[in-house]
């Protein structure tokens, strides 16, 4: 794990530009706004998005972490897959946790939104007043403080990291490395791949589920970590099922 393959290399350098040359613009908040993923009915959302959202990072500490798990684990996995099909196999582990996130987002607004709807709002003022960045006050006695809170942040809500492509890979290396030994800075007690990388999925399940971190900021993407580690399970399985020779799985 200690040389760093050809691929994640130019993933490092390009997630380094991106954080750098955003924080060192002369207007920061106009390129997040640009490459951060949005919500898709908010104004601000384009479709190029759902890729450049996984070069972008909400801080040097994000940026760190992210960068030295891709370091740790993609290039022993790129080694195994090749670098074109590593390449593919990480994109679309960061398309299905953005898609996931999405789901999940569309879900908690249309949810709260038909309240609104079936209360005499009318859909086109909402979607206006929400995209102005406000809401109106008369909102919370149908939706409650916490709906009104979920409903906002849902439309205004941006996604940036590349967590979600690099639960994918934690995924991949857990299948491949079951009994490589692992451990958290928080938490060092070295554990075997294949119950330590299950357990970080647990324990994202359980913060989406009750809103309370871990280990990750409260701000954390938890559903987009989920929904990355399963389409790297789901990729994993159909090529162990279909192209990769049993010799090559430990």
């Amino acid at each position: 794990m200690n040389r760093i393959s050809p691929t994640v290399k130019q993933l490092l350098i390009i997630n380094i530009i991106f954080y750098f040359g955003s924080v060192l613009s002369l207007n920061t908040d106009f390129i997040y706004s640009i490459f951060s993923l949005h919500f898709p009915e908010n104004p601000d959302f384009k479709f190029w998005q759902l890729l450049t959202h996984m070069f972008m990072h909400g801080g040097i500490m994000h940026l760190g972490f992210n960068m030295f798990a891709l370091w740790m684990f993609g290039s022993s996995i790129e080694s195994i897959f090749g670098s074109k099909r590593f390449l593919f196999f990480y994109l679309t582990c960061g398309l299905g946790a953005a898609i996931s996130q999405i789901s999940f987002l569309y879900y908690s607004f249309y949810s709260n939104l038909d309240l609104l709807l079936s209360s005499g709002y009318d859909v086109e003022s909402v979607l206006s007043i929400l995209s102005e960045g406000k809401y109106n006050t008369s909102w919370e006695s149908v939706l409650g403080p916490e709906g009104l809170f979920t409903f906002n942040t849902s439309f205004l809500s941006t996604m940036v990291g590349a967590s979600g492509a690099i639960m994918g890979v934690l995924v991949a290396f857990g299948m491949f490395f079951p009994e490589s030994k692992l451990m958290l800075i928080f938490f060092p007690v070295p554990v075997k791949a294949k119950y330590f990388i299950p357990a970080i999925i647990l324990l994202d399940l359980f913060s989406a589920i009750t809103g309370q971190a871990i280990f990750s900021p409260s701000n954390t993407a938890y559903i987009a970590h989920i929904g990355g580690a399963l389409t790297g399970f789901f990729i994993m399985y159909y090529w162990k099922r279909n192209q990769f020779n049993r010799n090559r799985w430990y």
